[in-house]
C-alpha cells in the first residue's frame, strides 16, 4: 500500500516550484514511508511514497518498463502471479517480482483492455513516453483512492486530496457539496468538498494527451443478474470463491493480520486465513461503556478459532483526544462514528504487522443490511390506492416528530427513490434550511442517485438498495475511512469480500436467499456453517460500536458545546443557534439527535483543520503535524 502525487504538464509549462512538491510528497509520508521515488521529464512528474509488501528489494516506485512506460501505483493486485506466468509465455520478461511490473507488461501488451485482467485493489498513472499518453485507472469497487484537479495548463493527481491542495493552494468549497454532506454524513463520489476537486469514479480510467482536456470512462458497471440455481449451489459457490478469495489475500512477504468483530463477516475470513497462517494474530476494540464492547464476543471466537486476539479498550480521553488526527487523515470529512475505533484497532493492529484481512463488502453484496428487510415490511402499501396513499402521507407530516406510527407510514407512502439514498440519511431537506446560513434549493439529494434508480429500474426495491449502496455508501463512507484509517498507521487493509470473482457469484443470488429466515445474509451464513463457531453464525453484529449518543450527553457535551460556540463556521456555515437547539434537546433526552450532531461537528473540526487553521497558509494549514498543532477549537475534553 502507498501514495503518489502527479503532475502532466501541457507544453512550455514549467515544474512545480521544488519546495511546494516536497511539501505535497510529505503530506502523505503516512502511506508509505519505507521509501521515497521520483520521476520527472519534460512532460510529468512523478511522486511515489511506498509501504513495502510484495518484492521488498526490487519493488520501488515509480517503475519503468521497456524504457518507454512509466508507472504509480498504489494497490495490490493478487493474481499477478498467473499474470506473470501468461505473460512470460508470450514472451514479455521481468526484472522484478513485484505486482507494479506486470500492469505495465499487461499494458504494453493490452493497452487500455489491461483492466480488465486485474483482479485486485488499485489506483494508477501510467506515462507512456512514446504517444505522450497518461492512462489512470481504479479499481472497481473504489477500494483505493484517486483524486485529481485539471487546470489550462496541468492535471495535478494524487492519492490524498492534500497533496492536490499544497501544489495548487486551491480550495473553494462547494456549498451544493457540504449540502450533500449533511444528508449523506460524507460527500458523495466523484465528488468533494473543494468545487474543482474530483474522485475517479470506481471501475473507471482517465485518458489525458498533452494539450487536451482529460477524458474519463468507465469499464467495469457492478450490476445484479439472478441465476435460478437450488441453493446448495450458490452455498458451494460461495464458499469456494470466497476460500479462493482469501488465499490470494494472503499472498504478502510481510507478516498480515486480521481485524476481529462479533459478527460473520470478519470471523468468515479469519476462519479461512487461519488455514494459510495457523498463527494469525487478529485485533479487535471496544468501549468501556456497557453494550458498546465487542472484546468479549471476539475473544471467544478467537478461542474458538485457535487464533490470538489483541485487543484494546478506548476512553472518551482517547477518543477526543486523537479526533484531530483523525479528521486530519480523512482529507474530506466522513462522519462515521465507526472511524474512531477502525482508527484505534488500526493502531494497535500496525505494532505486530503491516498487513490486515476485513470484511468491509460482505453487506452490500450479501444483503446483509437490515433496512433491506424494509420492502418486505412495507408491501401492503403497494395494494392501496395512490390516492390513499398521497393523503396518508400529508396526515402523517401533520405529527409531530417520535409519534409512533409516523415514520412508518411516511416510508411507506414515499417512494423508495426519494426515502431511500444508501445507508445513512442524516438531514432533510427543510433540517438543511434551517440549519444552514446559505441553504441552496437547487442541490437536492435526490440528484446523487437520480441516475443510478434509473439504471437499476429492472430490479425489485430490495436489490436497487443494495445497487444505491454498491455505488454510494460502500465507496463514499466504508472504503474511505477503512483506507484512511488504516493508512494513517503505514498499515495496509485488504478486503476479499470485494473481489471480482465473489461479486460475480454474489450478483447472481436471488433476493429470497439473501432476506430469509429471519435474517439476512442467509446464504452466505450457510455457505460458512461449519467454518465459523454456531455462536457467531446468526449473531447480530455490532461492528466496532460508538457510544456517541451517550457520550454527547455526558462526557462530551460542553466539548461538543465549546466546539459549536467557537467554531468559525457557525454564522459563516451553520446558524449557531440551530445547531445549538439540536445538542440541546439530545442532551435532555428529548431526541436523539447524536448522528446528526456528530455530521455537524466533524465538519466544524474538518473546517478548523483544512480551512480555517487560524493565520495558517493553505499550505502551512494542511502540511501540518496532527500530533502537535493546535487548531482555533479546543479538542480536549
Amino acid at each position: 500500500m502507498c501514495g503518489f502525487v502527479g503532475i502532466l504538464r501541457n507544453e512550455n509549462v514549467d515544474k512545480i516550484n521544488s519546495v511546494m512538491w516536497d511539501e505535497a510528497l510529505q503530506a502523505i509520508n503516512h502511506r508509505g514511508p519505507d521509501a521515497t521515488g521520483e520521476y520527472k521529464d519534460t512532460s510529468v512528474e512523478f511522486g511515489f511514497k511506498r509501504l513495502s509488501i510484495i518484492d521488498l528489494e526490487h519493488g520501488n516506485q515509480p517503475l519503468s518498463y521497456l524504457n518507454r512506460y512509466h508507472i504509480i501505483f498504489n494497490g495490490e493486485i493478487y493474481n499477478h502471479v498467473e499474470l506473470r506466468k501468461e505473460l512470460t509465455e508470450i514472451g514479455y520478461s521481468f526484472q522484478t517480482m513485484s505486482d507494479t511490473e506486470v500492469i505495465l507488461a499487461l499494458y504494453a501488451h493490452k493497452g487500455t483492455e489491461c483492466v480488465h485482467e486485474l483482479r485486485g485493489m488499485f489506483a494508477f498513472a501510467i506515462w507512456d513516453t512514446e504517444t505522450e499518453t497518461l492512462f489512470a485507472a481504479r479499481d472497481s469497487f473504489g477500494i483505493k483512492p484517486f483524486y485529481f484537479f485539471e487546470t489550462e495548463e496541468r492535471l495535478f493527481f494524487a492519492s490524498e486530496q492534500k497533496s492536490i491542495k499544497i501544489l495548487t493552494e486551491h480550495h473553494e468549497l462547494s456549498q451544493e457539496n457540504i449540502q450533500h454532506y449533511l444528508t449523506y454524513q460524507y460527500v458523495p463520489e466523484p465528488r468533494c468538498l473543494s468545487k474543482d476537486i474530483h474522485k475517479l469514479s470506481p471501475g473507471h480510467f482517465l485518458i489525458k494527451k498533452q494539450n487536451e482536456k482529460a477524458v474519463t470512462s468507465s469499464y467495469y458497471k457492478k450490476s445484479f443478474a439472478p441465476l435460478d440455481l437450488n441453493f446448495s449451489e450458490f452455498t458451494t459457490k460461495i464458499r469456494m470463491a470466497l476460500e479462493d478469495s482469501v488465499a490470494k489475500h494472503m499472498r504478502s512477504d510481510v507478516p498480515v493480520g486480521a481485524f476481529l468483530s462479533s459478527g460473520i463477516d470478519s470471523t468468515t475470513i479469519v476462519a479461512l486465513a487461519k488455514e494459510h497462517n495457523p498463527n494469525l494474530k487478529t485485533f479487535t476494540v471496544g468501549f468501556e461503556t456497557e453494550g458498546f464492547s465487542e472484546v468479549d464476543i471476539a475473544k471467544e471466537t478467537a478461542e474458538k478459532l485457535g487464533v490470538e486476539n489483541i485487543h484494546k479498550l478506548i476512553t472518551p480521553e482517547e477518543f477526543v483526544g486523537e479526533l484531530k488526527n483523525i479528521i486530519w487523515h480523512m482529507d474530506d470529512p466522513v462522519a462515521d462514528p465507526a472511524a474512531v475505533p477502525l482508527y484505534f484497532v488500526a493502531k494497535e493492529a500496525s505494532k505486530h504487522v503491516k498487513v490486515v484481512l476485513s470484511g468491509e463488502g460482505a453487506d452490500e453484496l450479501f444483503g446483509g443490511y437490515n433496512i433491506y428487510r424494509e420492502p418486505l415490511a412495507l408491501s401492503w402499501f403497494e395494494r392501496l390506492p395512490k390516492w390513499l396513499k398521497v393523503m396518508m402521507n400529508r396526515l402523517a407530516l401533520t405529527l409531530p416528530n417520535g409519534v409512533k406510527g409516523r415514520s412508518y407510514i411516511l416510508r411507506g407512502t414515499t417512494p423508495l427513490s426519494e426515502r431511500y439514498i444508501g445507508n445513512a440519511y442524516m438531514f432533510s431537506e427543510q433540517e438543511k434550511k434551517r440549519i444552514l446560513s446559505n441553504y441552496r434549493p437547487n442541490g437536492a439529494f435526490t440528484e446523487v442517485t437520480k441516475s443510478l434508480y434509473q439504471d437499476s429500474k429492472q430490479y425489485n426495491e430490495t436489490s436497487k438498495m443494495q445497487y444505491i449502496d454498491l455505488h454510494t455508501w460502500l465507496p463514499g463512507d466504508i472504503l474511505v475511512k477503512a483506507d484512511r484509517m488504516t493508512m494513517a498507521h503505514s498499515l495496509e487493509l485488504r478486503v476479499p469480500f470485494l473481489d471480482k470473482e465473489v461479486f460475480d457469484v454474489a450478483r447472481q443470488i436471488p433476493d429470497h436467499m439473501k432476506i430469509s429466515h429471519g435474517t439476512t445474509k442467509y446464504v452466505l451464513r450457510e455457505a460458512v456453517k461449519g467454518l465459523v463457531p454456531d455462536s457467531v453464525l446468526y449473531r447480530k453484529k455490532l461492528g466496532f460500536p460508538v457510544p456517541i449518543r451517550h457520550w454527547l450527553r455526558n462526557e462530551l457535551y460542553d466539548w461538543a458545546k465549546d466546539v459549536i460556540k467557537y467554531s468559525a463556521t457557525t454564522d459563516q456555515i451553520f446558524n449557531r443557534s440551530e445547531v445549538l437547539a439540536l445538542l440541546e434537546d439530545h442532551a435532555s433526552m428529548k431526541t436523539d439527535n447524536s448522528r446528526k450532531l456528530w455530521t455537524v461537528l466533524s465538519f466544524m473540526l474538518w473546517y478548523s483543520l483544512y480551512e480555517q487553521a487560524d493565520s495558517l497558509t493553505v499550505s502551512e494549514a494542511i502540511q501540518i503535524d496532527p500530533a502537535t498543532y493546535k487548531p482555533a477549537v479546543s479538542l480536549g475534553v
